[in-house]
């Protein structure tokens, strides 16, 4: 194939069903026995502001990004908030919702799915140390709304 030629993938969005290009397995590995890796919880230390944020490892960096709207984008499209430049990640593939009654994961028709700490759903409500899975890259959901709140005395 040409180069300079666009593939299926990069014209449709979709993976071909022959197998090329397609991964290995389109079901994510289980999540590891004790959870989130170290970074993750020192980047939970590391937050001073209570609020719900996603946290994810892309292109070898760690990032934390702030829920801040009513709906927060994840995929492959340029408008995106939480962008993977990958080809298992659809260009629509998940929105993370906040409302009043709590926050949720919806699958925005995704070709690989949503899963959330390894169970695939078309939507999931989050609480707090959710594992969410698009394409090859997981986000932990973090919900920190008592960061910062002054810890409880212990009764005697």
């Amino acid at each position: 194939m040409d180069p300079r030629t666009p593939s299926d993938l990069e014209q449709t969005g979709t993976l071909s069903i022959q197998g090329e290009g397609m991964p290995a397995s389109a079901e994510p590995a289980p999540p590891p026995e004790d959870g989130a890796p170290a970074w993750v919880g020192e980047a939970r230390e590391a937050l001073t502001t209570p609020g719900k944020y996603l946290a994810f490892a892309d292109s070898g960096r760690q990032q934390v990004f702030a829920v801040q709207r009513e709906w927060t984008r994840i995929g492959r499209s340029l408008a995106a908030d939480v962008r993977f430049d990958d080809a298992t990640v659809s260009r629509r593939h998940a929105l993370v919702v906040v409302q009043a009654d709590g926050t949720r994961v919806l699958d925005d028709r995704s070709l690989n799915g949503v899963y959330v700490n390894g169970r695939r759903v078309e939507w999931s409500p989050l609480k707090d140390g959710d594992l969410i899975v698009v394409g090859r890259h997981t986000l932990f959901f973090m919900d920190t709304a008592t960061v910062g709140s002054p810890v409880p005395a212990a009764a005697e």
